[in-house]
């Protein structure tokens, strides 16, 4: 059987083998809960302890700044939820934008419906914030401002530091990043926002740990109550040998940001060029993207139909982020694009340094005949 074609590393990373020792090794070395107050405890919270240094210094923040967390979808929900909740007595005004990941888009809807109002800003056609209408929209009573860094589905850069220096002039808002598709695409740079978050699955790393940045000085109401842990900010066991292999994976990302990042560009010219070749092909990620996301639309042809379609063939690829409500328009195309039948037919490549010209030859080759039997 021809192995298949993954195109869908935006969704889920495989674990870097030397990672994935790293994690065996702690995993087996340290029996002992880092909480716990006997030999094998202090020994397991001295390692966790040097894990966290290092990890502060890859991020240049501050070890105590450091909350280790399921994954994104949780880090977002303590940062945005805790943020409000802690600002509550300020206002109740937040502003995000149609790029967010469900986690965070999701996270708003339950908000407003306990009284919280939710303002979105305006998406230029390349995919970017429009800052000028962010300062429209700011008010003495808005508590937050929620942005991705990278957003899912375009692989938009947004301007974080132009955003954060808007916010200097409201001192009861408060920054939050979503640095999920950030990690080993674009140099990091959090300076200005006041909470960030990240998840190791998504740079190679293991599934199920992520992390939530908070300044030092900031207050959250925490999600998950029931002990201070390593943070009075969310409860529960640390998981030495995930917080491990993140640390082992966050390095590769930094470290190897630049060579990696060369290696897939070349894999996204290829691709564009190739696929701007069909009439009825629209590719949607702007050129100043992130190489590794490429969203295009197929005219006539719901993104599901043609997902399903290389699906059949063994192409790997997505509609939309991976946590989405299948069968909905994509927010993010058509806040670009203003169509909604463009947003209903998009779909989503995303590349690696691990993708070979062998699999895109064959991609390119499957997407042929998808698109000579669909798009009539």
């Amino acid at each position: 059987m021809t192995k298949p074609i993954y195109l869908d590393y935006s969704a889920n990373t495989p674990v870097d083998p030397s990672v994935l020792a790293r994690y065996c090794q702690l995993e087996q070395s340290f029996p002992g809960n880092p909480n716990a107050h006997h030999a094998l405890g202090r020994a397991a919270a001295e390692e966790l302890k040097s894990i966290t240094g290092s990890i502060a210094a890859l991020l240049q923040v501050r070890p105590e700044e450091i909350i280790y967390t399921s994954g994104a979808s949780e880090s977002n929900n303590t940062a945005i939820k805790g943020t409000v909740r802690a600002m509550r007595h300020y206002g109740k005004h937040i502003i995000s934008s149609p790029l967010e990941h469900p986690s965070v888009s999701g996270c708003l809807t339950a908000l407003q419906e306990q009284g919280y109002e939710i303002d979105l800003v305006d998406i230029t056609r390349e995919g970017i914030i429009d800052v000028g209408h962010l300062a429209e929209l700011l008010r003495r009573d808005t508590v937050l401002v929620t942005v991705s860094a990278v957003d899912s589905e375009l692989g938009a850069v947004q301007p974080v530091s132009e955003i954060s220096e808007l916010l200097k002039h409201y001192p009861n808002c408060r920054l939050h990043v979503d640095a999920t598709q950030a990690v080993g695409k674009i140099p990091l740079d959090f300076a200005g926002a006041d909470t960030v978050s990240l998840t190791a699955h998504k740079f190679y790393g293991p599934n199920g740990v992520g992390l939530l940045l908070k300044r030092q000085n900031l207050v959250l109401e925490p999600l998950i109550h029931g002990g201070a842990s390593t943070t009075l900010y969310r409860s529960g066991t640390p998981t030495l040998a995930l917080d491990g292999g993140l640390e082992a994976a966050l390095w590769l990302a930094v470290e190897r940001q630049e060579e990696r990042t060369s290696r897939v560009r070349s894999l996204n010219q290829k691709l564009r060029d190739a696929l701007s070749a069909y009439p009825k092909v629209r590719i949607n990620s702007p050129e100043s993207a992130v190489p590794h996301i490429l969203n295009l639309s197929v005219q006539g042809v719901k993104g599901t139909a043609f997902q399903r379609s290389l699906d059949e063939e063994g192409v790997c690829v997505s509609v939309k982020s991976a946590c989405s409500v299948e069968g909905q328009p994509s927010r993010a195309v058509f806040a670009v694009s203003r169509d909604r039948k463009n947003a209903i037919h998009s779909w989503r490549i995303s590349l690696s340094h691990l993708t070979t010209e062998e699999e895109l030859e064959r991609f390119l080759e499957i997407f042929r005949r998808c698109y000579q039997a669909l798009a009539k």
